[in-house]
């Protein structure tokens, strides 16, 4: 049986401009990221440890192979973008993970952005540099 016909959670991730979608089929224990491997596709431990976070804090890991399409953003954010999808996509399959997960902060999209720059300044914030002569 392929991966098409069975039966699937899905949930969306965020995280800057990275932009997760996230699908957990029961059974399974492969995580796929845009066609490829996690090790491939996060090679940095730190980001395979944070896009798993939500298996390893509800003790389900092994329960679900993950297949992730991700967009934007740099890597770190697409960990980040596949950590929340996945979490959303729990929260689907099982509501009473509710408490676990929002107490680990994972179902609250990281909102923070670059913020934008002003007239008259050389960024957001850093003015031009003040001469007294």
């Amino acid at each position: 049986m392929t991966t098409e016909t069975q039966h699937y959670y899905y949930g969306t991730g965020k995280r800057k401009t990275a932009v997760a979608q996230v699908r957990l089929y029961p059974g399974g224990d492969s995580i796929t990221v845009n066609g490829k491997a996690l090790k491939v596709a996060f090679p940095w431990p730190a980001w395979q440890i944070r896009a798993q976070e939500p298996f390893e804090v509800t003790a389900l890991q092994g329960r679900f192979a993950v297949m992730a399409k991700v967009h934007g953003g740099g890597i770190p954010a697409q960990a980040d973008a596949v950590r929340h999808g996945i979490a959303k996509a729990l929260l689907v399959a099982d509501p009473d993970l509710r408490k676990i997960l929002r107490q680990h902060g994972m179902l609250t999209r990281d909102a923070r952005k670059k913020e934008s720059k002003k007239y008259g300044l050389k960024g957001a914030r850093r003015a031009p540099q003040y001469t007294k002569r």
